[in-house]
C-alpha cells in the first residue's frame, strides 16, 4: 500500500477499545449475507528486523505483540488458532484465502463435553496474518465469519499482507518478534524491550490447573501430562476405551504410575527447557525397575521432554516446522508419513543416553521427529498423529501405544505394524511406452506432456525407450538432438493390439508402460493382457497391474472392490442390455445417471430424465462400450478430485486436491475447477484424502491415479464416483497447478523406485514423498468450440465436449478466474457481460440447464442485478462462496463505472487490479472514451505494477531453484530478479479447433533451439496440457496471459531483447501489431508485414500488385456490393474475415440468401478488420507450401497436397507429402508465387502459403506469416526441423549446415510417403453434422508413413480409430457424383463387400451393373429395415454418404451420418477420400502391403538393413 493511502487512512480511522470476549456473534448463519463488508481499517505489522508491512484489520482492532511464525496448511484455521502450541505467537497462514468456510458454532459440544470443532476453549494465537481475508463465507457447519470470531476473542487479524514475502523473511532470518499496530501514529516499537514469548513459561500458562478425568470407567487407564493438550488427543484416546486422567504439567506423576496402564505427554508451546520439573519426573519413570515399566508415549512437546529426560538437548529451530505436509521417515519400517506439525524446538539426539535411538526423521530438513527406547516400550513423535488440522496417516500410533498398555508390555521396544513386503522391482533395460495417438475431445495434449515426462524419467534410470505413437505433432515423437531426453526408437503406427505385438516381437522390450497414453493405451493394454500377449513375450507391465486397471474400469468390479473396504459409492447397477438398464433405473429412480465402462471423457454417459430418454442413451452407449452403469443421480452435490501417488512400498501421498465450481452433473473436463479446494473444511478435506489413500492402497495402484468424489453440500456424506488408474487430463492440470511433475514421478515409481528416493525437481533439495502447499489459487476453465458445428446440442453434462482448457494463477479467486476467462479466448473481457439474454426466463433457463455460456449468464445476472446471489444459488446449486466472490468482481465494476480516467483514484485502480481486472476491462468500464494504453500509463505512473512470484511446491517454506513464475497484484516484492535480456517466445494458448498440439510442438522447438544456441529463453503460455509449460524446457516460464498488457509487463520487467510471435499460431500473431506499436521488439517478420498478410484487403491488394494469380475478389463494403459481385462471378462465392483462426466464420455461399447469412456472421467475428468476398473455385486441388524465410528469401520449403478438393479446410484435409498428382507445371507455378510473396512480405521465420489449382490456373488463396499446423508433419517427413531453421533465421544464425530442402529440392522425401490424417470428435458432439467444409472441425491429427501413398493412407486412417469394414457397406451418394462413385463401388464389390444403397444410389449402381441391395431412407415408411436401423443394429460396418450443395434429402443424409457417429460406425463423406480409400483397399487386398499387416510389417523390419531404413535406423515407420 502506498504512503498516500496510508496517510488518508490515518485521518479516517477512529480508534476504539478492543471488544474482548464479548460472547457470540449477533447472527448464526451458514453463509454470509449482503451486509458482509470488506475490511477497510488500516493496521501495520512491525518486525524486529526493521520491516513494516501495512494491511487491513479484520479481527479485533487492537495492538498485540508476539513471535511471528508461519504454517503451510491449506485448511484448518479454526483448529490451528485454538491449538495451545500457538500461545504467544502471531500466526501467518500461507494459504492465500482465509475465512472461506466461516467458523463453526462455539457452543456445540461433542460426546466428551468438549467444543466439537475446536482444539481448546479459546484462540491461543496472539494475532493472525493472512494474504486475503474472505469476508464472505459459506459452509453448512458455519455459525459466523472468521472476523466476528476474532472480535469475540479479542484477537486482531491483518490481511492484504504479502504472506509469501513474510514467509521467506521468516525462513531466511528465523522466527522473529513482531507487533500488530492499529495506532498509525504510534512509533515503531523498541524490540529490545519487547518480551520474547519463549522466555515466558507458556506451558504453565496453558496447562490445566487441576487433574481432570475423561472417559470415566473405561477399562484402559492412562495418565496424561497436559503441556497444552489439544482436544483431539483426548478424543483419540477416549474413543479407544481409555479412562484419561489429565494432570498439570508439574504434577508429580512418577509416584502415581502404579495406578495406570500407561503415561502420555502432550503437545504444548514454548521452550521445553522451562519444564525441568516434568523432565525430573520423567527421569524417575523411564529408569524405574523392570517390574514397574509402563508404556510411555509423547507427542510434540511430550517428545522434547522425553528427549531431555533421555539425555538429548532441546534446540530451537530457525523457524520451526509448522504445517500439514511434513514428510517423516520411520526408521523401523522404512515408511514415509505425511504429518501435521507445530513446533519451534527439536531434540539433538547426539547426546542421548545408551538404550535410546532415533525413531523418526524429517525427510525435508533432517531434524529429529521422535525417539524410541531399544528395550522398553517408550516412544515419541514430534509430529501430531491426532491431526486436526492435517492428515491422519499416523493416527494408528494411538493404537500402537494402547496395545502396549493393554498387553502390559514391560520388556521389548514398541513395534509398528509390519508393512507387506514390496514385490521385487522388475529388472528392465528396455521399455515400450504406448502413446495416446491423435488428440481428440477427452484426450488432448496432456498425454504428450505426460509421455515426454515418462521418457525423461526412464532415460534418467538408464532405460532404452521404444515409443509407439502416430501423433506426429507431439513433442515426444521427436528424435532430433535438441531433445535432451528422447525415445531411442519411435514407431508412427496405430496403437492397437496387433501392431503393438509386432513391435514387441521386433524390439523385445522387458517392460511396457501403459498409463501415459490415455484411454487408447489403457484399452489396448487390457485387451493384450486378457489375450495373454504380455505373458507370451515375457513383458512386465510396469506400474499399476492390469488387474487393478480392470477393477477400476469395469463398473461392477469397481463397486465390488470398494464394498470390500466398506467405502461409499453411489447406488448403482451394471447393465449389458437395454432391458437391464431399464430395470435398474426403476430401482434408483429418475433422473438417473448412466456411465460407460472403458470409456474416455465420460463418452456415452449422461443424465436420463425418463425411460424413453434412458433407452435412447443406453442404446448409444452400449454400441461403443460393453457395459454401462445405471447410477442414482447426485446432481447438485459438490464434485471434488484428488491426485494420488503410491509406490510399491506403500508410501502414498495426495499431490493435489481440486474442487469443481460447477456441482455434480457436469463432467469434470467441462467444469470450471479450482485448486486447492476453496469451500472444504479441514474435516472434509482430510476425510476425503484419507479415503483416497485407503482406496488406492486397496486397489494396488502403483504410480499415479485420480479419484473423484461427490460430496453432499450439507453433510459429511460422500460417494466415490470413479478412479482413473492412469495419468489423466487432470493429472497434467495438477502437475502444472502444484509444480509437482506427476508423470515423471509415476514413471520412476513404475520401475520400483521408492518415493523417498525421487528428488523434488523444484526445490532440488527435498524428496518427492511430500504434499505440495499452494500459496496461490489456480482456476481451470474449459474451452468449447461448439459454435463451429451446426445442430450440436450446446448443453454440457456428464459427457465431455470441451476441446481444451486454460489455467489462470492468482492470489485470490477473483484474480485467478478473471485471468482464466480472458485466456479462454482473446474476445473474452473477463467476468463481464458477453452474451446477453433478452428475457429473464431465457437467463434462468441458461442457469438451470447449463451450456458453455453459463458463466456469462451469471455475469449478466450479477451486473444487471436481475437475480440475487441466493436466487442464482437456488437455480444452479453453485456454492454461495463462489457466487459471492464473483459478486465482489461486479462491485468493483460498479465503483469504476461512475468515474472517468482522471477521477479514478490510485486506491480504486489497485483494488481493480487485485480483483483481476485487465487494463482493457478498466478502460471499457470507465465513464468517457478511454483506451487500454491510457489506463496503463496512469497505472504505471502510480507505481501500480504486477509482482512476479514463483511456484515452488512448498509455499516458500524452503528455498527453490524454480523458474516457474506467474504475476500478481497481491504482493510487495518480486521473488526473482529481472532476467536482464533473453528472448521471449509466445506460446499457442488454449487448445481449440485450429490450434492444437502442433503449435505447442513449434513453441517447444523454438525454445529448445534458442537454449541450444546459448540464448536465455522465456516461454509465455497458459495451457496446462502442454510441453511448453514444463519449466524444464526454458530458462523462465511465465504461466500468464498472452495479452498485450501482460507481454509488455514481462518485456519491461525482464528487459527482454525481443519477442517471437510466429510459432504460437493465431493468438500471438493477433497481438503483434499492437506490441510493435507500443515499443516491443518483434523478432522475425516485421509486424506491418504480418498485418499485410492477416488483413484480407491488404493481402489481396498486395497479391494483385506482385502479379500472383488469385481468385476474383472484392472488399466487402455493403451487402448489396457483395450480391453484385456474386452475380458477376457467379455462385458459389467464399466469404473470408481477417485475423481469424481455423476458418472461423469463413463460409461458401451458393445463393443470395446464404450470402446474407454468411456476411452477418463474418462481420460479427471480424469487427475491426476487413471482410473479403472471393470467387470459390469448385473441383480445384488444394496445395500448401510450408517454408522458412530469411530476409525475404526462402531457405527451406516443402510442397504438399490435399487429397480432398478445395472446400475442405486445410486443417481437416488429408495431406500427402511428397505430392502425388501435381504436374511439374503446377509445382513450378507454386514455387514462383511462393518466392514473390515471401519477398514482398520480407519474411524472416516460418510461412505457410495455400493455393488452389485447376487446369492451368494456380491461385494463391491465403498466406500465414507464422507456423502452420502442418510444420511438425513436414519437419518429420523431410527429416529436418523447419522451426529450428526458422528460429535460427529469426536471430540471424547460419543454417547452411542443416541440409534444408529448398524450392529446388526434388528428391525429398525419397523412397517413402507421409500421410497426415485428421482426427474428429463428432461422436462426442451430439447433434452435430459430421460433414466437412471451409470452417475447420478436426480436433487433432495423426501421420503414418508407407512405401506408397496407399499404405501410408490406410495406416493413418487406422491410427484415427477407423476400423476397416469386414462385410457390409452402406452407400448413399448425391446424384451428380453417382457416376464417379460407380468406379469405387465396383472396386468394393470386387473385394467381396456387400453393398447396401439408398434407393437413388441403388438405381444408378444397378444401371451400371454393380450388385447392391436397395434400402429405404431413414425417413421413408417401409416394412424393411431402413438405412439408419441397419447402422443401429450393427449390420453395417462402414457408411459412405457423400452429399453436395445440390443434395435434396438433407434430413435423410444427416440421419445416416449422425447415426453412424452415435453407433460407432466408420464414416466417409468426401468423394476424393472415398476414391483414395477404395484404391488403397484394392491395392492392399489384391497386391498386399508390407506395412499394413502387422505380421508382414515385422517381416519387413527383419529383412531391412540400416541402409534400407527410410530415415535414421531408430525412426521406424
Amino acid at each position: 500500500m502506498n504512503l498516500a493511502i496510508l496517510r488518508s487512512a490515518r485521518n479516517a480511522i477512529h480508534f476504539r477499545k478492543p471488544n474482548l470476549r464479548t460472547g457470540r456473534a449477533a447472527f448464526m448463519s451458514t453463509h454470509s449475507g449482503d451486509d458482509a463488508k470488506r475490511p477497510e481499517a488500516v493496521a501495520m505489522l512491525h518486525l524486529e528486523d526493521g520491516t513494516t508491512l501495512v494491511g487491513k484489520s479484520f479481527g479485533c482492532h487492537t495492538s498485540v505483540e508476539g513471535e511471528v511464525v508461519f504454517t503451510t496448511g491449506m485448511v484448518g484455521y479454526p483448529e490451528s488458532l485454538t491449538d495451545p502450541s500457538y500461545e504467544g505467537q502471531i500466526l501467518t497462514l500461507t494459504q492465500p484465502m482465509v475465512g472461506n468456510y466461516g467458523v463453526p458454532d462455539r457452543k456445540k459440544l461433542d460426546e466428551y463435553g468438549l467444543p466439537a470443532d475446536f482444539e481448546s476453549n479459546r484462540i491461543h494465537a496472539t494475532g493472525l496474518i493472512v494474504q486475503n481475508y474472505s469476508h464472505h463465507y459459506s459452509h453448512w457447519k458455519a455459525a459466523s465469519s472468521l472476523g466476528d470470531w476474532l472480535k469475540e476473542e479479542g484477537v486482531p487479524g491483518l490481511c492484504d499482507i504479502d504472506t509469501r514475502m513474510l514467509t521467506k523473511k521468516i525462513r531466511e532470518k528465523g522466527a522473529m518478534l513482531g507487533r500488530i499496530e492499529v495506532d498509525l501514529n504510534a512509533p515503531v516499537p523498541d524490540f529490545s524491550k519487547m518480551v520474547d514469548p519463549n522466555k515466558r513459561h507458556l506451558v504453565g500458562e496453558v496447562s490445566v490447573k487441576e487433574p481432570t478425568v475423561y472417559g470415566k470407567g473405561n477399562p484402559t487407564k492412562v495418565i496424561a501430562v497436559d503441556c497444552g493438550m489439544k482436544y483431539s488427543i483426548i478424543r483419540q484416546l477416549v474413543k479407544r476405551g481409555v479412562e484419561l486422567t489429565v494432570v498439570p504439567w508439574n504434577y508429580p506423576f512418577a509416584a502415581d504410575m502404579h495406578k495406570y496402564d500407561g503415561l502420555f505427554l502432550s503437545n504444548g508451546p514454548g521452550d521445553p527447557n522451562m519444564c525441568m520439573e516434568t523432565v525430573k519426573e520423567l527421569e524417575k519413570v523411564i529408569t524405574c525397575p523392570e517390574d514397574q515399566i509402563k508404556p510411555i508415549y509423547g507427542i510434540c512437546m511430550g517428545n522434547q521432554l522425553i528427549g531431555l529426560a533421555a539425555g538429548g538437548k532441546a534446540v530451537k529451530l530457525p523457524f520451526g516446522n509448522r504445517g500439514q505436509n511434513q514428510p517423516v521417515l520411520n526408521h523401523q519400517t522404512g515408511e514415509c508419513y505425511i504429518t501435521p506439525q507445530n513446533h519451534g524446538y527439536h531434540i539433538d539426539t547426539s547426546t542421548l543416553k545408551p538404550g535410546w535411538k532415533t525413531l523418526f526423521t524429517n525427510a525435508n530438513d533432517g531434524s529429529n521427529e521422535g525417539i524410541g527406547h531399544e528395550t522398553r516400550p517408550y516412544f515419541t513423535a514430534q509430529f501430531h498423529p491426532e491431526a486436526s488440522s492435517g492428515p491422519t496417516d499416523t493416527e494408528f500410533m494411538f493404537d500402537t501405544f494402547l496395545d502396549a498398555c493393554r498387553s502390559k508390555l514391560k520388556d521389548g521396544k514398541i513395534k509398528f505394524p509390519d508393512r507387506k513386503p514390496a514385490p521385487t522391482p522388475p529388472k528392465v533395460k528396455k521399455v515400450l511406452l504406448l502413446g495416446s495417438g491423435g488428440t481428440s475431445i477427452g484426450q488432448a495434449g496432456e498425454f504428450d506432456y505426460s509421455g515426454g515426462q515418462a521418457i525423461k524419467a526412464l532415460k534418467e534410470e538408464g532405460c532404452e525407450v521404444v515409443l509407439m505413437n502416430p501423433n506426429i505433432a507431439s513433442v515426444q515423437t521427436n528424435t532430433d538432438d535438441k531433445s535432451t531426453s528422447k525415445a531411442d526408437h519411435v514407431f508412427f503406427l496405430p496403437v492397437t493390439p496387433d501392431f503393438v505385438e509386432e513391435v514387441i516381437k521386433k524390439e523385445k522390450p522387458d517392460g511396457v508402460v501403459v498409463s501415459m497414453g490415455g484411454q487408447t493405451a489403457l484399452n489396448c493394454a487390457v485387451e493384450m493382457y486378457l489375450a495373454g500377449t504380455f505373458q507370451k513375450y515375457g513383458v512386465h507391465v510396469l506400474g499399476t497391474p492390469i488387474e487393478s486397471v480392470i477393477n477400476t474400469e469395469d463398473r461392477q468390479l469397481f463397486s465390488d472392490r470398494l464394498n470390500e473396504i466398506n467405502e461409499k459409492i453411489a447406488e448403482s447397477y451394471t447393465a449389458d442390455t437395454i432391458d437391464q438398464a431399464v430395470e435398474h433405473a426403476r430401482k434408483v429412480g429418475y433422473p438417473c445417471m448412466i456411465r460407460s465402462a472403458f470409456a474416455l471423457g465420460g463418452l456415452g454417459s449422461g443424465i436420463c430424465q425418463d425411460e424413453p430418454h434412458l433407452k435412447d442413451m443406453a442404446r448409444k452407449a452400449l454400441s461403443v462400450s460393453p457395459q454401462i452403469l445405471v447410477e442414482k443421480s447426485m446432481k447438485g452435490w459438490k464434485e471434488v478430485e484428488y491426485e494420488v501417488v503410491r509406490d510399491v512400498y506403500d508410501n502414498c501421498v495426495t499431490v493435489c486436491n481440486m474442487e469443481n465450481f460447477d456441482p455434480l452433473g457436469i463432467h469434470t473436463g467441462d467444469s470450471i475447477v479450482m485448486a486447492p479446494s476453496q469451500t472444504l473444511s479441514d474435516e472434509e478435506y482430510h476425510m476425503l484424502r484419507e479415503t483416497a489413500i485407503k482406496v488406492v492402497r486397496h486397489l494396488g495402484i502403483v504410480g499415479e491415479c485420480n479419484i473423484q468424489y461427490a460430496l453432499h453440500p450439507e453433510s459429511l456424506e460422500y460417494a466415490i464416483i470413479e478412479v482413473n488408474a492412469r495419468l489423466s487430463r487432470s493429472s497434467a492440470l495438477a502437475s502444472k497447478a502444484t509444480g509437482y511433475p506427476l508423470a515423471f514421478v509415476a514413471a520412476k515409481l513404475c520401475l520400483g523406485i521408492p518415493l523417498t528416493e525421487v528428488i523434488n525437481s523444484v526445490t532440488k533439495k527435498t524428496q518427492a514423498a511430500f504434499e505440495p502447499s499452494l500459496d496461490y489459487i489456480v482456476t481451470k476453465i474449459p474451452r468449447w468450440d461448439m459454435s463451429k458445428f451446426e445442430g450440436v446440442n450446446q448443453e454440457i453434462g456428464s459427457a465431455m465436449k470441451s476441446v481444451g482448457e486454460v489455467m489462470g494463477i492468482g492470489r485470490t479467486m477473483e484474480e485467478s478466474i478473471q485471468k482464466a476467462l480472458r485466456m479462454v479466448d482473446p474476445s473474452n473481457p473477463g467476468f463481464s457481460m458477453k452474451n446477453r439474454y433478452e428475457t429473464l426466463s431465457e437467463l434462468k433457463r441458461e442457469l438451470a440447464v447449463p451450456t458453455d455460456k453459463r458463466i456469462w449468464a451469471i455475469a449478466q445476472a450479477l451486473h444487471e442485478k436481475s437475480l440475487t446471489v441466493s436466487e442464482i444459488h437456488d437455480i444452479t446449486k453453485i456454492d454461495f462462496w463462489f457466487l459471492r466472490r464473483l459478486e465482489d468482481i461486479v462491485k468493483a465494476w460498479d465503483e469504476m463505472e461512475t468515474v472517468t480516467i482522471d477521477e479514478l483514484s490510485d486506491d480504486l485502480m489497485l483494488h481493480a487490479k487485485k480483483m483481476g481486472y485487465s487494463d482493457q476491462q478498466i478502460a471499457n468500464c470507465l465513464k468517457g472514451a478511454t483506451t487500454e494504453m491510457q489506463v496503463r500509463q496512469k497505472r504505471e505512473a502510480a507505481g501500480i505494477v504486477p509482482f512476479t512470484k514463483q511456484i515452488d511446491t512448498l509455499a516458500a517454506e524452503y528455498p527453490a531453484e524454480t523458474n516457474y513464475l506467474y504475476m500478481t497484484y497481491h504482493g510487495s516484492e518480486n521473488d526473482v530478479e529481472s532476467q536482464n535480456g533473453g528472448i521471449a517466445v509466445l506460446g499457442s494458448g488454449c487448445y481449440r479447433i485450429g490450434s492444437s498440439i502442433e503449435f505447442d510442438w513449434c513453441g517447444v522447438s523454438a525454445i529448445r533451439t534458442l537454449r541450444k544456441m546459448g540464448y536465455k529463453s522465456t516461454m509465455i503460455n497458459y495451457n496446462p496440457e502442454t510441453v511448453s509449460t514444463d519449466y524444464d524446457e526454458c530458462d523462465r516460464l511465465y504461466f500468464e496471459e498472452l495479452s498485450v498488457e501482460r507481454v509488455m509487463d514481462i518485456y519491461k520487467r525482464d528487459k527482454t531483447e525481443g519477442v517471437v510471435v510466429s510459432v504460437g499460431g493465431q493468438i500471438p500473431n493477433g497481438i503483434a501489431l499492437n506490441l510493435d506499436k507500443n515499443g516491443v521488439k518483434i523478432l522475425g517478420t516485421p509486424a506491418a508485414m504480418i498485418d499485410n498478410a492477416e488483413d484480407r484487403f491488404k493481402f489481396s491488394d498486395m497479391i494483385d500488385e506482385i502479379g500472383v494469380q488469385q481468385p476474383a475478389w472484392r472488399e466487402l463494403t455493403s451487402t448489396q456490393s457483395a450480391i453484385d459481385f456474386a452475380s458477376k462471378v457467379g455462385y458459389p462465392v467464399l466469404v473470408r474475415p481477417s485475423y481469424v483462426l481455423s476458418g472461423a466464420a469463413m463460409n461458401v455461399a451458393y445463393s443470395d440468401e446464404q450470402l446474407r447469412s454468411c456476411l452477418n456472421e463474418a462481420a460479427e467475428v471480424s469487427q475491426e478488420h476487413p471482410v473479403v468476398i472471393s470467387d470459390f473455385i469448385q473441383g480445384a486441388t488444394e496445395i500448401e507450401m510450408d517454408g522458412v524465410g530469411k530476409d525475404g528469401e526462402l531457405i527451406a520449403a516443402a510442397i504438399h497436397e490435399h487429397i480432398e478438393n478445395a472446400g475442405v479446410h486445410s486443417g481437416d484435409a488429408t495431406l500427402v507429402l511428397p505430392p502425388h498428382t501435381l504436374s511439374a507445371y503446377t509445382k513450378e507455378r507454386v514455387r514462383d508465387a511462393a518466392r514473390k510473396i515471401v519477398k514482398r512480405l520480407n519474411i524472416t521465420g516460418p510461412v505457410n502459403i495455400q493455393f488452389v489449382a485447376k487446369g492451368t490456373d494456380v491461385m494463391c488463396i491465403e498466406c500465414n506469416v507464422r507456423a502452420s499446423r502442418s510444420f511438425p508433419f513436414v519437419s518429420k517427413t523431410m527429416g529436418v526441423d523447419f522451426i529450428e531453421a526458422a528460429t535460427k533465421a529469426i536471430v540471424g544464425v547460419d543454417t547452411s549446415d542443416m541440409n534444408l530442402p529448398t524450392l529446388d529440392t526434388r528428391d525429398r522425401p525419397n523412397g517413402y510417403v507421409g500421410v497426415k490424417a485428421p482426427m474428429f470428435s463428432f461422436a462426442r458432439l451430439r447433434g452435430s453434422d459430421p460433414v466437412l467444409g471451409v470452417e475447420m472441425a478436426s480436433t487433432g491429427e495423426v501421420a503414418c508413413f508407407g512405401a506408397n501413398k496407399e499404405e501410408a493412407f490406410l495406416k493413418a486412417l487406422l491410427s484415427t480409430g477407423f476400423k476397416l469394414p469386414k462385410k457390409n457397406i452402406l452407400v448413399s451418394v448425391q446424384e451428380d457424383l453417382q457416376d464417379e462413385f460407380t468406379h469405387c463401388a465396383w472396386q468394393l464389390h470386387e473385394l467381396g463387400y456387400n453393398l447396401y444403397a439408398t434407393r437413388s444410389t441403388a438405381a444408378v449402381l444397378e444401371k451400371n451393373r454393380v450388385p447392391c441391395t436397395a434400402v429405404p431412407y431413414p425417413t421413408e415408411e417401409s416394412d424393411e429395415a431402413n438405412a439408419a436401423e441397419l447402422i443401429k443394429n450393427g449390420t453395417i460396418n462402414l457408411v459412405i454418404n457423400v452429399p453436395s450443395q445440390n443434395s435434396k434429402r438433407l434430413e435423410d443424409n444427416f440421419l445416416m451420418r449422425r447415426t453412424a457417429m452415435d453407433f460407432g460406425a466408420p464414416l466417409l463423406t468426401n468423394m476424393n477420400l472415398v476414391k483414395m480409400f477404395t484404391d488403397s483397399m484394392y491395392k492392399y487386398r489384391k497386391e498386399g502391403m508390407a506395412g499394413l499387416e502387422p505380421k508382414t510389417l515385422f517381416e519387413h523390419y527383419q529383412a531391412e538393413s540400416d541402409a534400407d531404413a527410410w530415415t535414421s535406423p531408430s525412426e521406424f515407420h
